[in-house]
């Protein structure tokens, strides 16, 4: 949804963005250990205290955690006392940022905290996403995620849309970019050869280790605040100027999996495509969704994709969308963007779909 800005300036922003470095395992500290030091780091960079902000919203994942409203533990990192506003969503992060937006947009708070967090290094968590598919047809066969995205790389080399060496384009070049991230969980040199990804082993033919997302443990934290509180509290602003979010059909039988009409449709509904965007940090944790995904955001060669790795660097799950989101506010917040698009995706080969405009003031 676009909303209608009047002149009163009640945009929403986003105004800080802090995340942890993702790590492969995190088996010493638990979520609410991992996630204290980004709440802290988010709200310092505002100047804020956690008793100051209007409103908080999580995402998380009680299949993850392995117990039921998990999310509670995690308030402990926020602190619940004095009693505080607050909402959850069994989602990506991402989410709980669209329901803070919506929030603040109706006047109804002044500033909002999000955060998301995820540990999948404690299971399997190919097959704990299994638990989303349909319980009736699907889900009794146990294909695991990477089962399914190999499907969908399938289709689009079977379409002509895509090939094996442009996929390991696709992963070289980011972790590339991700060599410059700090919070990057992989990382590679900036000349690397995208022939020399061709050697890796299949994992689910015609995807290759290179391809699929690193398994890690991670959070991110999001401050957002409306009109002239974003400006007191941000030199430059990330104004969210429209965020959409979409799902497709559960079962994969009905779906033209080479395509993401969900996404191309938020994308609309946000006005993605009323002017050009210089950035744009895509939530596509294999090489193959990314080359969905451009299509159906039309992203021409003059927009820099994922500049921060993307999902094939980090991929915490719960977390990574809403990490797209904080990426792209960072580039317009250091002025390395004027107009940036961030996406975020929850489900099987890009089953629902988020898409988010942000724009800097002029510099």
């Amino acid at each position: 949804m676009t909303p209608d800005f009047s002149d009163d300036g009640r945009g929403v922003a986003i105004v800080a963005f802090a995340q942890t470095r993702h790590r492969a395992d995190t088996a010493e500290v638990s979520e609410v250990e991992m996630l204290l030091p980004v709440l802290e780091d988010v709200l310092g960079q505002v100047g804020l205290k956690a008793g100051e902000i209007d409103f908080t919203c999580s995402g998380s994942s009680d299949y993850l955690a392995g117990r039921a409203f998990s999310f509670t533990m995690a308030l402990d990192g926020v602190g619940a006392w004095p009693p505080i506003s607050e909402s959850h969503v069994e989602m990506d992060g991402a989410w709980a940022l669209y329901e803070a937006w919506v929030k603040l947009l109706t006047g109804d708070a002044e500033t909002a905290l999000v955060y998301s967090y995820g540990k999948s290094s404690p299971g399997r968590v190919r097959d704990v996403m299994t638990r989303q598919l349909d319980p009736y047809y699907v889900a009794p066969l146990w294909p695991d995620a990477v089962s399914l995205a190999a499907l969908q790389a399938q289709a689009l080399i079977d379409a002509g849309e895509t090939d094996e060496r442009a996929l390991a384009g696709v992963a070289a070049r980011s972790r590339a970019a991700a060599a410059d991230n700090p919070y990057a969980q992989l990382g590679g040199p900036a000349d690397l050869d995208p022939g020399q990804l061709l050697g890796d082993d299949y994992l689910v033919r015609p995807l290759r280790r290179h391809d699929v997302p690193p398994v890690g443990d991670g959070a991110a934290a999001i401050v957002l605040a409306a009109g002239n509180t974003a400006r007191r509290l941000c030199s430059r602003p990330a104004w969210i100027r429209g965020m959409d979010h979409r799902i497709e059909a559960h079962s994969l039988g009905v779906r033209d999996l080479t395509d993401s009409p969900s996404t191309r449709l938020a994308a609309e509904r946000a006005g993605a495509f009323r002017q050009p965007v210089d950035t744009a940090e895509l939530h596509a944790p294999f090489t193959s969704q990314e080359v969905v995904l451009r299509k159906a955001l039309r992203l021409g060669d003059g927009v820099d994709v994922n500049p921060s790795g993307g999902a094939l660097a980090a991929h915490p799950v719960m977390a990574a969308g809403l990490i797209r989101l904080g990426e792209a506010a960072s580039r317009i917040h250091r002025c390395a963007s004027d107009r940036a698009l961030a996406h975020a995706t929850s489900g099987p080969c890009l089953q629902q779909n988020l898409v988010a405009v942000l724009e800097g003031d002029p510099a």
